[in-house]
This record gives C-alpha cells, structure tokens and sequence, in this order.
C-alpha cells in the first residue's frame, strides 16, 4: 500500500478508501480565520478523514515562535489516542496546496513515522474532478504510535544565529515580506540575514498540485550544496511545504527552524531587508 512518493495522487487515495490501514487527515485552515477549517471539513470532506488543527493538534500553546511545535512524546500519545498508530498509512491534505498538510507530514517524518504523503492537489482537486465527499465523522480505534522521544531535524535559534557560512537559509514566505516592505503578522519586517527567498506557493502550478520535478529542481538549485539546508517561514509551518519539496526532488535531510522568523524577530534577531 505505501507508495514511495511523498505526494500521493486523487486516484490512488480514492482507490484505498476501504482500506482499514489508511488513515486521512483534513488540515484545512485560515491565519484570518482559525476556525473556518474545521467548519469546512464537517461542511464536506474526503471520506474516513478526521478533522487536524493547526492550533490545536499541530503546535503547542507556548513555545519559540507563533507555532510552536508541541513536545514529541505529547504529540505521538496524542496522534496513538486519535488513531494513528505504526501500522498505518496517513495521508494529509488541505485547500492550499499543502501548505498546512506538510507540517503534520513534516512531524510524522521527524519522529520516524514515514509512512506518511501529502494529497497533490488537496482538497481542490478532490472536489473538482469530482470526487465523493461526506460528512460522516470517522471512529479509529485507539492505537499505539511508537516513534523517536524528540523532534529530529530541527535547529534553534542560537544554531541559526552561529550557524554563518555553514548554513543555507531558505525562507518560505511572500517576496515583500522578505525584503522587508510589509509586515503583516510579526512586529518587524525583514529576514534573517543571508537567507534566500523561496516562497512556498511557487513551487505549485495555478491548479495546486505541485510543478514537475524538472521545474522544482530549478526552483531549488541554490540549494544544491554541501551546506546544511535550513527552511523557515513565519511560523514554522509553510516552511514545511519547501522542506516536502526538496524531498519531492530527491533532496533529504533538509532541517527545520521550527520558531522561524516570529522567533526570530522577537528575540532582537539581526534583521536585512
């Protein structure tokens, strides 16, 4: 069943829907709206799908950063008591492109559980090709999900800091925020010096679904070094989306800055613009 991509298609998910190892996660959700994904998901959503918040299911309630991610262990008992367990393959998707999907994807994979994709395409192509949709409320079985004690991959704020010329820093958000002209969310703009700004939606055609390899290959090509990658966004949670491309193209290893510009901007980080 699990297929060696990490982006799995709308046929293939609609193929194993019966599938008692399966299991769908919807990720829908709105920076302007928290709430909204989770009433869209119980509005319609892909069949055997259960509901995953951002705020509530994917990041802690304190921590570095706007979103920071929870402890290990919490998240791997809390991911067991829903559900997911060794034995099952997840399957994560949203309404854009991904780029809230990856960041479960993304803490699956840090903690060894690599049977885990991202639906290319989502939620739109889902319902625009169409697909079935429900809003029947899924039961799992309680499972057991044994996977590392501590979050893989990932560097703070003083390894970013004294990291210098052995680090590659790619930074996932929108060009203007980057360089600086506008802030909408943080309290400075700007980025952290040295950094490269690839923003998440371009790795994505106008449909959503991801852009061939050949073309995310191009997209990337500044990282093809013997530097250490490290992806970071607002957040720590688009920059999943780049750290999902890179491995779409063959690139692994790719580290995360899980507190990302919101921690470091508060904590009087060097800023360019």
């Amino acid at each position: 069943m699990a297929a060696l991509n990490p982006l799995v298609s709308t046929g293939w998910l609609e193929g194993l829907l019966h599938d008692e190892s399966l299991r769908i996660a919807d990720c829908r959700w709105s920076l302007t709206d928290p709430a909204r994904g989770r009433e869209e998901y119980l509005s319609a959503h892909i069949p055997t799908a259960r509901y995953f918040s951002l705020d509530d299911d994917l990041a802690a309630a304190t921590g570095p950063g706007r979103h920071p991610l929870p402890r290990a262990t919490t998240f791997a008992q809390e991911m067991g008591h829903v559900g997911i367990g060794d034995e099952h393959t997840v399957v994560a998707y949203d309404d854009r492109g991904g780029a809230y999907a990856a960041r479960l994807w993304w803490m699956l994979r840090s903690l060894g559980h690599n049977n885990v994709h991202v639906l290319d395409g989502g939620w739109t192509a889902w319902v625009n090709e169409p697909r079935s949709t429900t809003t029947e409320i899924p039961t799992w079985q309680a499972s057991s999900l044994n996977v590392a004690p501590e979050w893989t991959g990932i560097v703070d704020r003083e390894q970013v800091a004294s990291g210098g010329d052995g680090l590659l820093l790619l930074d996932a958000r929108a060009p203007e925020r980057y360089r600086g002209e506008e802030e909408p969310i943080d309290p400075i703009a700007g980025h952290i010096p040295g950094a490269f700004n690839i923003p998440f939606e371009g790795n994505l055609r106008e449909s959503g679904h991801f852009l061939p390899v050949e073309e995310l290959e191009e997209r990337f090509a500044v990282a093809d070094s013997n530097l250490a990658i490290v992806s970071y966004c607002g957040s720590g949670v688009t920059s999943c989306h780049n750290v999902l491309a890179l491995e779409v193209i063959g690139q692994s290893g790719t580290l995360l800055y899980p507190g990302s510009w919101s921690d470091w901007c508060e904590a009087g980080g060097e800023v360019a613009t």
